[in-house]
Parts: C-alpha cells; structure tokens; sequence
C-alpha cells in the first residue's frame, strides 16, 4: 500500500513525547527513573476510591453507566465548584467543562480558538504536551524567557508592541518542568496585558494544591475578578489526577460563556462525554470528604521527598549543577554550570542504569540543552539516593 499523501500534514509534522520514549527505558530491569511525571501510587486513598467505586456502582448505577452530558455531571461541576472556591477561583456549574484529564481540555480549547498560523506565547522551558497540542492546532508558537519568578512577562509586552498574539498558555504555580511560580506582580501584569491586548490566558493549574508552604498564591482567575472585575480573558484547567488518581481521567475547564458552548460542541464530536463511571466515582469520593486530608498527605510527602534529592543533589552533583528549590509540585528543574549537553549524557546515564528528562525537549525554540528534569514523585527515597550516585558517577 501506498501510504505517501494519506497522513494529514499536521500529523505528520508532530514528533512523539520525548517523555513518552524515556518511560521505556523506565520500565527496564535495574532502571531507576526519575523522568515521568507521574504521581506516586503508594500516596492513591485507595480505602477512599474504593468505598466510592462501591457507592457509585450500587447507589447511583444508572448515572454511572449510561450516556451523560458533555458538559460532565452536574453534581461533580458543583463539587468541582466548591473545590475550586478553597483556591479563589468563584465559578458557577455552568461555567464547567469536565473533561477526561486537564491534557484535553487544553485540546478543546486550542482547537476552538487557534486557526492555522495564530501566535501562541508560551515561557521557556514550558510543558511539552502543551507544545505537542499547539502543534497539532497548528498554532505558531512563540516564546518568553522566565527567571525566579516565573515567565517574564516584560518580555511579553515587548513583543506586543510588535506582534498580534492569540493567546499565552502558562502553568503559574510549580511548572513542568521548572517548578517555578509566577510572582504576583507578574499575574496582575499579566491579566492587565491581556485585557489591554485582547489574548486569551490558558491558566493551567495541575499543581496548585502541591505547594510545601502554607502560602497560597492567587490565581490568574481569581487576579483578574479582583483587579479587573471580570475573567472573561481567562480559562482556567485543573485536573484530579494529581490529587486523586491519574487513572480516572477527570479534570475540567472553567471557560468564559462565549468559549464554553463551542468547547462543549468539540468535545461531543470527540467523545460525547467524559466517563460516566470515573465521575461518579469522584461525586462519592468528594461526598466522604477525604479528599482535603488526602492532598495533605501528599503535600507532605512529596516536600520530603523534594528536600531529600535536593540534598542529594547538592551535595553529589553540586559542584557542576545549579538548581532552584521547588516551592512545591513534584518536580526539580536543574542546569549544569558550564556547557554541557544533557541529552548526550543521558546516553551514558542510561548505561549507569537511571533516566531523567533532557531540557531541551521542553523549549519551542532557543533550546538549553545544559538543563534537565528530574521527578522526586515517584521513586523511593532509597531509589534517589542510588540514582544520583549513578548520576555521579556517569560524570
């Protein structure tokens, strides 16, 4: 069969997750990964998901297994309601959109805003399936660099004075892969910038809730309602995964009412409606009210465990990188001191027996390829301390 012509041009364009090809290595015998961003599932309530996979099958298994709305439930929206009030962001049911995890609603969205060629600003390093669904919506993506304090949004106005964009996607609080927060001042810049320049926000919100302080940031959301009165520039995506379980494929987006009914419509035609099952299951799950001690314990988890290869970290490999300490997330964003190319080096790590994510991977453009990711989530505390040695040793 010829198959030349067959594929759609903007398929054929996009690579694979460089994530996507590291986690099989991850799986090999005597691999140590500290590369997916994955949750650890020794911290699932599994207590908790089972007695509500119990309640949603006997107690409500009509809802639970037949077709549902594409909006999702409307009990699970005013739980989602009520959840995100505890982060600032004051949202009615209707404003909702559940999808199967935060990964598709950054989909639908790109899908019913970006025509082919529209200018999308994102920070450098950013998350790379947010790159991959840019690709796909055949967005031009354009960058601004970020320090300390997350994107630099002077870089971004200057680059309006010159340049029309669509929209900015950003994860202000503990990023993938940076780990880094956008201060407050840069949100209000932002939001006002947005207003000013008629863009959309992609607030990407996945981590919010793991910080390692008791401070709690406002969102771009919740920014905007203060300072500007409204949020109609604003789209705001979460997700269970993180919180809950991956697993259940739940997480939504909070949309202005001229994006939601054409968002709603996308996700019809792509798969009528997150699943019926996995959102019962999570209505039950927030009914025992579990889930405020459940993002407790894995706040503290994962806080040791990023203190623990921080300190590993520094004192094996500190003398050739630099990194800033996380403020929460599960994520430790490093840079070698002097040039070095760390995707040439995983090839040496690997044969040491540990695999992390080479940085470049992460930029649209301009790529540092002396930095790299490395999750603490996952691997057990006796698992980091033998891969930064190998680390160590595959200098």
């Amino acid at each position: 069969m010829k198959t030349e012509g067959l594929l759609a041009q903007r398929i054929v364009k996009v690579k694979s997750s460089a994530i996507r090809e590291l986690l099989k290595h991850s799986k090999m015998e005597n691999v140590i990964s500290l590369a997916g961003g994955i949750p650890s599932d020794a911290l699932f309530d599994f207590e908790g998901l089972s007695i509500a996979t119990q309640q949603a099958i006997t107690e409500q298994p009509k809802s639970a297994f037949q077709y549902g709305l594409t909006e999702g439930s409307e009990l699970l929206r005013e739980g989602i309601c009520t959840l995100c009030a505890q982060r600032g962001v004051n949202a009615k049911p209707e404003d909702i959109v559940v999808t199967a995890g935060s990964q598709q609603a950054l989909d639908l969205v790109m899908r019913a805003v970006i025509n082919p060629g529209d200018v999308f600003v994102v920070e450098r390093p950013t998350y790379l399936a947010a790159l991959q669904t840019l690709e796909l919506a055949e967005a031009n993506v354009m960058s601004v660099s970020s320090d300390s304090d997350g994107m630099v949004v002077d870089e971004l106005a200057e680059l309006l004075k010159t340049q029309k964009i669509k929209g900015v996607y950003v994860v202000p609080n503990f990023g993938n892969p940076s780990g880094l927060t956008l201060s407050t001042a840069r949100r209000e810049q932002l939001v006002k910038l947005a207003v000013e320049h008629n863009f959309l926000i992609i607030e990407d919100d996945p981590y919010g809730e793991l910080r390692f302080t008791e401070e709690r940031n406002a969102t771009l959301y919740q920014v905007s309602q203060q300072v500007l009165g409204h949020t109609e520039n604003i789209i705001y995506t979460s997700t269970f995964s993180k919180i809950l379980a991956p697993g259940l494929r739940l997480g939504w987006a909070i949309l202005p009412p001229f994006l939601l009914h054409k968002v709603a419509i996308i996700k019809q035609a792509a798969d009528l409606h997150a699943s019926a099952l996995s959102q019962s299951i999570v209505e039950c799950y927030l009914g025992l009210d579990r889930l405020p001690a459940q993002i407790e314990k894995i706040r503290a988890a994962y806080k040791h465990k990023g203190e623990i290869l921080a300190g590993l970290v520094e004192k094996e490999l500190g003398d050739v990188i630099s990194f800033d300490m996380p403020k929460g997330g599960m994520f430790l964003w490093a840079r070698f001191r002097q040039q070095f190319d760390a995707t040439e080096w995983l090839k040496t790590t690997l044969k040491q027996g540990v695999v992390f994510v080479p940085g470049e991977y992460f930029f649209s453009d301009k790529p540092d390829r002396s930095t790299f990711r490395l999750s603490f989530a996952t691997a057990t505390e006796q698992q980091m301390q033998e891969a930064v040695a190998r680390l160590r040793r595959s200098l």
